[in-house]
């Protein structure tokens, strides 16, 4: 459904990655927030996937082909346009929980505390 509307590929020579799995590695980056690197195998090469995502983003091919889609999507109602977030939904990138911390002066008999202080 979603292939008619994907630009032809405009390179001579290898022919193309296969486009459902580029598509939906971008989709499981976008879904689960992990590192391109992190990429399963089973998208094939993150740089390929990252490339074409690039690409795409760049020349408003992603946000014709999503414009699209929901045209398809609301003409036979299968939009579903509710949205909930829940704290048990959300994940945190894998470097929120290391924030560096800096000692205060050490002054004697009292405890040391340890506060989080940004990074520049």
């Amino acid at each position: 459904m979603v292939e008619p509307l994907l630009p032809p590929s405009g390179v001579k020579g290898r022919p193309r990655v296969d486009d459902r799995r580029v598509i939906n590695g971008m989709l499981f980056k976008a879904k689960t927030g992990v590192s391109w690197r992190d990429l399963p195998e089973r998208y094939g090469s993150w740089k390929t996937v990252y490339g074409r995502f690039w690409r795409w983003s760049r020349d408003g091919t992603l946000t014709m082909l999503v414009g699209k889609v929901r045209v398809i999507a609301e003409a036979i109602d299968e939009l579903d346009r509710e949205v909930s977030v829940d704290s048990s939904i959300v994940r945190a990138h894998q470097h929120a929980a290391g924030a560096r911390r800096r000692p205060r002066a050490h002054t004697g008999g009292e405890r040391i505390v340890w506060r989080a202080h940004r990074t520049r």
